[in-house]
């Protein structure tokens, strides 16, 4: 049997710094659309789910989903790691891709290459087969990491432009670290449980292997060119004029890639003005109301 690959894009209405930003309208449609259509087209996943809170301030993100056609679960408000594996358990996924609702911009082929990674299926990823030294029990799937991203957050560096982020993990590391995890910071930002503490080696320009303390494989995607201080994702309301204003320059469209925002933001220097200032949350940045 074909194993089954699900994105989760997580979403609530309650953000700490823009609140109401993931239904707010970007060029006509809102910004939770726009990653889901975006997400969707990544061409090695099988659903894509959005995992929204059961709090009352998400009723409005619910009925958005119903009417829009937009399948959703609804789970704890702060602990998002608990969200994704009942959502991931509902769908009886193999493999879950972690995708975030305030990165407009996400693109399907970055989804894909994290997606590929984990199978083995890009340049300087071990052969699954060769490191399990033995034939596959039955129903076993080979997989070449436990992890795989295409950011890490400090000290790790970044390549990518923020709020192109994907992770992608097995099903399996995703039920250990619910598990496991107790830490506030594991259960909000969901899979640093995962990747904490890992030494990354160098295996090509576009790519780290390493395994973790915890013992997971852990991959981090490169790309050859740095945009790493490049943002691209909306958390504050200088963000959502900035990423407003890039789907505008597109006429309203959505089926432009990550490159096509390069080049467009290239050609017009004034356009990152915009959200030059924002500073950019990190691992260490817990909501105040999270779980203790």
């Amino acid at each position: 049997m074909k194993p089954k690959v699900v994105a989760i894009i997580q979403g609530r209405m309650t953000s700490s710094r823009l609140p109401g930003k993931i239904l707010a309208d970007i060029a006509g449609q809102p910004m939770l659309q726009r990653v889901y259509i975006r997400t969707s087209r990544a061409k090695t996943l099988d659903d894509v789910i959005f995992a929204t809170t059961t709090d009352a301030s998400d009723d409005p993100v619910a009925e958005y989903c119903d009417l829009s056609g937009i399948p959703y679960t609804r789970g704890n408000l702060y602990d998002v790691l608990d969200r994704y594996y009942q959502t991931a358990l509902q769908a009886k996924a193999d493999v879950v891709v972690r995708i975030t609702a305030d990165c407009p911009v996400i693109d399907p082929d970055l989804i894909d290459d994290a997606v590929n990674a984990i199978w083995g299926r890009f340049e300087g990823m071990p052969d699954p087969l060769e490191e399990l030294k033995r034939p596959l029990l039955p129903d076993e799937l080979a997989f070449s990491a436990d992890f795989v991203c295409n950011r890490l957050p400090p000290p790790w560096h970044r390549t990518y432009p923020i709020g192109l982020d994907v992770e992608v993990c097995t099903f399996e590391a995703l039920k250990q670290a619910w598990k496991k995890a107790k830490a506030p910071q594991h259960r909000e930002h969901a899979m640093p449980y995962l990747y904490e503490g890992v030494e990354l080696n160098k295996a090509n320009r576009r790519l780290e292997y390493g395994i973790s303390p915890r013992g997971y494989r852990v991959a981090l995607l490169h790309h050859t060119t740095d945009f790493g201080d490049y943002r691209w994702t909306v958390d504050t309301p200088e963000d959502l004029e900035f990423m407003r204003e890039v789907y505008l320059r597109f006429d309203g469209r959505d089926d432009f890639s990550w490159k096509d925002v390069l080049d467009l933001v290239h050609a017009n220097p004034e356009l990152m003005k915009i959200n030059a200032g924002v500073q950019h949350k990190t691992l260490k940045d817990i909501d105040d109301r999270a779980i203790k």
